[in-house]
């Protein structure tokens, strides 16, 4: 096992589809390329070829009738796959590792908007995760409405151009969905050192600093100053 200052820093980025996270993801992936740090970028659910077939079930929106329980199953499946397969030999080898989304989306979606529960998930995560959790985590606040729309009408142009169906959780209702934002606030008041909280309503160009300013002040030197 390498040494905790050798062992790579785990990121994950969180919010509503449709706020942006995914760009910012990879914008802060090539920063830190840039900075001569070796990044892997992932995604949940998916990130592994057996995770990428339990995605395709959990998000076409012909499986609507999936319970909320086989969802949370699938999603964490579809996790512990990628934590050994791909997470953790990346950070043993010293690599970062950035993932859009991680446990604390199926606390905000199956948690909060399917009415689960946190503690079913936190459960969940301490046996199948074996408490992994991120070095840090960017969660991206922003307007129920704003974000529905644009994730929905990202995914009727994705089947347009005959990609793959993912639109069974944008067809979920407002409530839903505010009861998921309701969750994710509620995470980042419970874990403050790890949940960096940037208002997403802004312009990409300014929200984008902020999460880079966060990342080094949080990790890279707290990094040098070991």
């Amino acid at each position: 096992m390498p040494e905790p200052s050798q062992r790579g820093k785990f990121i994950t980025i969180e919010g509503l589809d449709g706020c942006g996270k995914s760009s910012q993801l990879n914008r802060l992936a090539a920063a830190l390329t840039a900075e001569g740090i070796a990044v892997v970028v992932t995604r949940e659910p998916g990130g592994t070829a057996i995770g990428e077939k339990i995605r395709a079930v959990l998000l076409d929106s012909r499986t609507s009738g999936l319970s909320p329980w086989a969802e949370l199953a699938l999603m964490f499946a579809s996790r512990a796959q990628q934590i050994d397969e791909l997470i953790l030999p990346a950070l043993d080898a010293g690599k970062w590792v950035l993932c859009d989304r991680f446990t604390d989306s199926s606390e905000a979606y199956q948690g909060g908007g399917r009415e689960l529960g946190s503690q079913v998930v936190l459960d969940m995560h301490r046996v199948l995760c074996r408490r992994l959790n991120p070095d840090l985590t960017i969660l991206m606040d922003s307007e129920v409405a704003a974000s529905v729309a644009r994730a929905r009408q990202r995914n009727l142009n994705q089947i347009d151009r005959a990609q793959p169906d993912e639109n069974r959780f944008e067809r979920e209702n407002r409530r839903f969905f505010e009861r998921v934002r309701d969750k994710y606030l509620e995470i980042a008041a419970r874990e403050p050192a790890r949940v960096f909280l940037v208002d997403a309503r802004r312009p990409a160009d300014v929200v984008f600093p902020e999460i880079l300013s966060a990342t080094r002040r949080r990790l890279l030197e707290r990094q040098a100053a070991l």
